[in-house]
């Protein structure tokens, strides 16, 4: 349990989700990418990922704009735009690189069985953040959680229909029951290789890798006075 600057607070939704917890997030690009013809995104949800809304949890495919999605820190926000694109649309095989995440149930807190692109930004609790940034919590990329809690890369379906939530601000979104995940805001284009505004940026690939090193240990730590 974290305490002092790094204690969370409570969103109060607890009757209609079943969890707690309003937590400040940190800051994180878009990404998309192209290979060989092939137009991908390698951010945004696999169709079939449920989401919290206002009327509960939805696959987020069924999801339409003006429906209101719950969020990290603004409570229900309407959703302004619903963006479809296609995780792979070329004939050839998906790289490694661009393999997707597979996040065994429990290990972010979700519920069920979660699969992210490699560039999703995941918002993570860790003491290690705290140390380093003055908040528990922090954003990477689900790439980075590699071998974090049995979480793994795994070859991606293809021509699977991807969504992308976007909203009048940036947000972070609950998904699969409690895994927290970034979204765009309406006014800057998702396709922008490498910008960084006022949203939210993710940690560089060595303070990540850091961190979750760091992770490691504290769940080791935490068993072992289990």
């Amino acid at each position: 349990m974290q305490t002092g600057a790094c204690q969370r607070r409570t969103m109060g939704m607890d009757d209609m989700f079943g969890w707690k917890g309003a937590r400040a997030p940190q800051r994180m690009p878009e990404m998309s990418a192209a290979w060989d013809g092939g137009v991908m995104t390698t951010r945004g949800l696999l169709a079939g990922t449920r989401v919290a809304t206002a009327m509960g949890w939805r696959v987020v495919e069924a999801l339409a704009v003006g429906d209101l999605v719950l969020t990290f820190d603004a409570g229900l926000q309407r959703l302004v735009e619903l963006r479809r694109d296609t995780f792979w649309a070329a004939e050839a095989t998906v790289p490694a690189a661009y393999h997707s995440v597979f996040v065994p149930a429990g290990a972010l807190g979700n519920s069920a069985d979660l699969e992210l692109l490699p560039d999703q930004g995941v918002l993570v609790e860790s003491d290690a953040a705290c140390d380093a940034y003055g908040d528990p919590f922090a954003v990477l990329s689900a790439k980075s959680l590699e071998g974090f809690r049995g979480i793994r890369r795994m070859a991606p379906r293809t021509r699977i229909e991807v969504m992308t939530l976007v909203f009048a601000e940036e947000q972070v979104i609950y998904a699969e029951g409690g895994a927290l995940v970034h979204c765009p805001p309406a006014t800057r284009p998702i396709d922008a290789l490498g910008v960084v505004g006022a949203g939210y940026d993710v940690l560089p690939a060595r303070d990540a890798a850091f961190l979750v090193e760091c992770m490691k240990v504290e769940d080791q730590t935490y068993a072992c006075a289990a």
